[in-house]
């Protein structure tokens, strides 16, 4: 196998050569390479260089599938060939034009979410060992009952799963300044004003136990414990307000007016206008996909895990990190995390069955450690580096999560989390449901790994691809 320094020569050659390149940055799993001319990349050359899973062209870059650690090792020798990099937000500003409008949009939610992800997988790891620690099958073994629980140790674990999700407008708000280039702060005080005490209780209102501030009769005002939309709005208008602002207000008095009349304008603007309007939106948006998630007879889960992966293709499957919040904050669990965790083990299924069939030294490499990936919750290897090359395996995993997805919609499971599945997934079911998270991710491998090795793909294959 060549090293990583001809591994990091040939990639630059098959992307036209050092001076084709405009920038490039990495992230967990791809290199990604902006060029000058589309036309003198070698996308086949490309894909057939050693510890490469994969490469195709999405959101205005060329992405190379390495993997998590072997990207970063590949960068760091493309750098040192001369080519110069370029952080990722700056790649980010380079390829904010590329794509239609909605795509553009679903990439700039992407950007505002991914950072508070890992926060929120943290709660409902929390939620779950919670879950597990007062299950009264699980205290019985210890020969306890859950009133042998002390309550200031229940109160320690509200203390871990409430918390990002009572302040999760000000982690929202505050994402969305940096993204927007604001003052991140500005929009973390902003998000935080939304939740103050000082305002009745969201869940409070909802549940009955406190009334709205109403203002000019028909203007409600509440806290926005767990909203997301209309804290994503405030910090897009409210960045806007404060570049506006710094362009036109004297530098000596930048810090004291700016922070003062941006906050003062966008809490007005928030409490009166923006989260009215979308709270509503919100819940409509919510209704909708309890509407989809609820369709009888297990279709909502054959309908979702057919096509999940599909959508992962397209590159705007971020917006379903707005989805799963929304789900995971009004119902207390996640219906959507069981019905698609089954449609990624599936891809993994796909790309183990191409590794045990084929007679090729280099794609079994490719496909085994593409299919581990997979199983850990990662697909974009197993997809585009093995499965949507020969389109039948790709095909076979759909079906492998539409069959587990119809099947968790009939177990009924709910995750006690959000944004981890498959293997780490499992961690978000550690009550009674596991033996069924369990069964449900098998049939999908198993179901995507049979239909592929039977009907999915040959040796013959290789040939037609060549």
């Amino acid at each position: 196998m060549a090293s990583n320094t001809e591994i990091a020569k040939q990639v630059i050659e098959a992307v036209g050569g050092e001076e084709n390149v405009q920038s490039i940055a990495h992230c967990a799993t791809r290199l990604r390479i902006m060029v000058h001319e589309r036309e003198k990349v070698d996308v086949e050359s490309l894909e057939n260089i050693d510890k490469v899973k994969g490469a195709f062209y999405n959101s205005g870059q060329y992405q190379v599938i390495f993997g998590t650690g072997t990207v970063n090792r590949i960068y760091e020798e493309v750098t040192n060939q001369g080519v110069e990099g370029s952080s990722k937000s700056e790649m980010k500003e380079e390829a904010a034009k590329q794509g239609t409008m909605f795509q553009r949009a679903i990439r700039t939610f992407g950007d505002v979410f991914v950072p508070i992800i890992p926060v929120l997988v943290a709660t409902g790891l929390f939620m779950g060992l919670r879950g597990l620690l007062i299950q009264e099958k699980f205290l019985a073994m210890f020969g306890l009952t859950p009133d042998s629980v002390p309550e200031n140790f229940l109160l320690f674990t509200e203390v871990l799963t409430d918390t990002a999700f009572i302040f999760l407008p000000a982690l929202v708000a505050w994402s969305t300044f940096r993204v927007f280039g604001g003052t991140p702060v500005i929009g973390m005080v902003l998000g935080l004003m939304l939740v103050s005490p000082s305002l009745p209780n969201a869940w409070a209102v909802a549940a009955g136990n406190a009334e709205p501030i109403y203002i000019l009769d028909f203007i409600p005002i509440v806290g926005y414990q767990g909203s997301v939309l209309p804290a994503f709005f405030a910090g897009l208008v409210g960045a806007k307000l404060e570049k506006w602002c710094r362009k036109r207000i004297p530098e000596a008095l930048d810090l004291i007016l700016t922070p003062f009349i941006v906050l003062l304008v966008m809490i007005t603007l928030s409490l009166f206008l923006i989260g009215p309007i979308l709270h509503t939106a919100e819940d409509g948006i919510f209704q909708g996909m309890l509407f989809l998630l609820e369709l009888p007879f297990g279709v909502s889960g054959l309908v979702i895990g057919s096509l999940h992966q599909v959508i992962v293709i397209t590159g705007v499957h971020h917006i379903f990190n707005f989805l799963e919040i929304q789900l995971f904050e009004n119902l207390g669990y996640n219906p959507f995390n069981p019905v698609i965790t089954g449609a990624i083990a599936a891809q993994g299924g796909a790309a183990l069955a191409v590794g045990v069939k084929t007679s090729s030294n280099k794609l079994k490499a490719l496909s085994y450690p593409s299919a581990l990936s997979a199983f850990l919750g990662i697909t974009e290897p197993a997809i585009f580096g093995v499965n949507l090359r020969y389109m039948k395996p790709f095909l076979m995993g759909l079906i492998g999560g539409g069959v587990s997805g119809f099947l968790a919609s009939i177990l009924n499971l709910q995750a006690t989390g959000l944004a981890i599945t498959v293997i780490p997934g499992s961690l978000l079911y550690l009550n009674e449901q596991i033996i069924g998270y369990i069964i449900v991710n098998v049939v999908a491998v198993a179901v995507a790994f049979i239909l592929t090795y039977m009907f999915g793909f040959n040796d013959k294959m290789l040939d037609q691809k060549k």
